[in-house]
């Protein structure tokens, strides 16, 4: 299932890279521009045959795609009788839809994906905590085992809980979560609960007095983590258990904006949070949360369809990181940078808004188009930027991977 899940990745996102170019490729066709190629890779040409006025093919490298529209700039040679449906010749409007259609290819994908998840399998949830395993002690510090100082006999071995037991309630109170079921027991340290738990299908009731320990804050900033409380411990291992949830159409709409908001969130917050982070990818201790590659991404699809989970629940975690992706995509090749599309976007909006000023200003001369040929240094300098950039995290993914089971 490894492999099904990587391969699945790698084919969605030459599919997603197909979408992306044919929205150039469409939008341009249908302002009457003239579109040469059209090639999903980079490289030597694999496969390739002409249809009308367009050659359709790929190549050797799957790490993108292009189509080349007639005259992307004045300094471009166009043939005889093609001048009038050169990309430079079209009115700013249309050339801005051209540009952007590429992203607006891949925002569309991510709501679809989000919303047809959300239908036809609904939303991840988390079950009632399991019992994973249980210990026969509890150690004194968390570094500590069962036969250092001040280890003392697990009380959820002596009350009988047993491994496979599923945590229904705490004292008379439903557990929905795993996260509940801790904070319930670290904050009870002496005191009898009642836990009420599924085993094999038949409800029991299990009364467990938690021992007093030192454990770190459970927090969520760092700085929180480094100080000890004294807290309940019962020596069991805690497992986390989910599924699905069916929503109606108007639900999976709600989720599916509050998804996209989060996925949002997510994106800003790794750029924003974790770029001076970078430099650690290749350390012991590699934040799972901050960036990945496309290599890395691949990886992570493959382990989710590998996993122990349900099948409805991996195929909702596989679309929702391919939905991920295209967003994530769509917002990348919008940035203001040269050679990217939101690069071409930024320069044609200056000129129209230079060009708009010097008309206010009585300017009647010819306007000139900005000499992309000055812009080449800058441009070189990003490609090398982003390369350097993806050649770092592909090796970081291979020496150092983000896993979801390390």
């Amino acid at each position: 299932m490894f492999i099904l899940g990587f391969l699945g990745f790698v084919v969605a996102l030459l599919v997603s890279v197909s979408l992306h170019e044919g929205g150039h490729f469409w939008t341009a066709r249908r302002f009457g521009m003239k579109a040469t190629h059209f090639f999903v890779g980079f490289g030597p040409t694999i496969w390739s045959r002409r249809r009308g006025e367009t050659e359709w093919g790929f190549k050797a490298i799957p790490a993108g795609g292009f189509v080349k529209i007639v005259g992307m700039t004045q300094l471009e040679e166009v043939d005889p009788g093609d001048e009038d449906r050169a990309f430079w010749k079209q009115p700013a409007r249309q050339r801005v839809v051209v540009l952007a259609a590429g992203s607006t290819v891949h925002f569309i994908l991510a709501v679809l994906l989000v919303v047809a998840s959300a239908l036809f399998i609904g939303k991840a949830v988390e079950l009632n905590p399991g019992i994973g395993s249980v210990s026969e002690c509890v150690p004194a510090g968390v570094e500590d085992g069962c036969d250092d100082p001040g280890a003392v006999p697990a009380p959820a071995q002596a009350a009988g809980l047993q491994a496979g037991d599923v945590v229904l309630a705490v004292d008379g109170q439903p557990v929905e979560d795993s996260l509940a079921f801790l904070r319930a027991v670290r904050a009870s340290p002496a005191e009898p609960l009642s836990l009420t738990v599924d085993r094999d299908g038949e409800r029991r009731d299990v009364t467990v007095t938690p021992v007093a320990v030192e454990r770190p804050v459970l927090s969520d900033r760092e700085e929180d983590r480094e100080r000890l409380e004294t807290v309940g411990a019962i020596g069991v291992g805690i497992e986390f258990r989910s599924g699905t949830e069916r929503l109606g159409p108007i639900e999976a709409v709600g989720h599916s904006v509050d998804t996209m908001g989060q996925i949002v969130t997510g994106i800003w917050t790794t750029f924003s949070e974790k770029l001076g982070t970078i430099t650690e990818v290749y350390g012991p201790e590699r934040d799972p949360e901050g960036f990945i590659g496309i290599y890395g991404a691949g990886r992570i699809s493959g382990e989710v369809l590998a996993s122990d989970e349900t099948l409805a629940y991996k195929v909702l975690g596989f679309l929702g990181l391919i939905a991920g992706l295209n967003f994530f995509v769509g917002v990348f090749n919008l940035l203001p940078l040269l050679p990217l599309d939101g690069g071409h976007i930024a320069v044609l909006l200056y000129e129209q808004a230079r060009d708009k000023l010097k008309r206010l200003r009585g300017y009647t001369g010819e306007l000139v188009r900005v000499d992309l040929t000055k812009l080449l240094p800058v441009t070189y300098a990003v490609v090398v930027f982003f390369a350097g950039f993806t050649l770092w995290l592909l090796g970081a993914d291979i020496v150092n991977p983000i896993t979801l089971n390390p």
